[in-house]
């Protein structure tokens, strides 16, 4: 399978080294598309070293001069993972917002890939009204999204917010492969 995974400036942006690292060694392909906030949390470096493929961060950068790199990307890709996914790239998905290499390669890729999300922010972020509708908005839409879980996140707070287990994150995106 080829996944692609987005990772975003959250502090959760860790716990994709450890989701690269699994699909890679169960034999997926991953490509990894990282904004630039996420690189603040996490480096392209590991995450190159883990999938074995270059990451991706620059939507402008001429790789092979005659592809258009976030075409081809969301056309070779059997299913995109944004892990962690932060309440800004929920936002522009639902408002159709394309202004980076992962929120234009989703673009590219939603109607005919299936995209899992896996949002990681406060308590207070993830329970917000827009945040919520715009959940809801792109669950109708056909994205898939994996629960975070209530735990003691990285600001203090105790509530429902935390980066899905890795471990489940894994087995929803693997059993979508049937």
């Amino acid at each position: 399978m080829n996944v692609l995974l987005g990772v975003t400036g959250s502090i959760a942006a860790y716990k994709a080294a450890e989701i690269t690292n699994r699909l890679t060694k169960m034999g997926h392909n991953v490509d990894v598309l990282l904004t630039e906030s996420g690189s603040r949390f996490i480096t392209p470096l590991t995450l190159q070293t883990l999938s074995k493929n270059k990451v991706y961060m620059d939507m402008f950068e001429e790789i092979v001069p005659s592809e258009v790199k976030h075409i081809s990307l969301a056309k070779k890709a059997d299913l995109v993972l944004i892990a962690p996914a932060t309440a800004n790239i929920i936002g522009k998905i639902a408002g159709g917002i394309a202004d980076d290499f992962l929120s234009t390669v989703v673009m590219a890729a939603a109607n005919h890939t299936p995209v899992y999300i896996a949002p990681a922010m406060n308590t207070n972020m993830y329970e917000n009204p827009i945040v919520q509708e715009n959940i809801e908005k792109l669950t109708r839409l056909g994205y898939h999204f994996i629960e975070p879980k209530a735990s003691l996140l990285a600001c203090g707070d105790l509530g429902k917010g935390a980066l899905a287990d890795v471990e489940d994150i894994i087995k929803t995106i693997t059993e979508h492969e049937i």
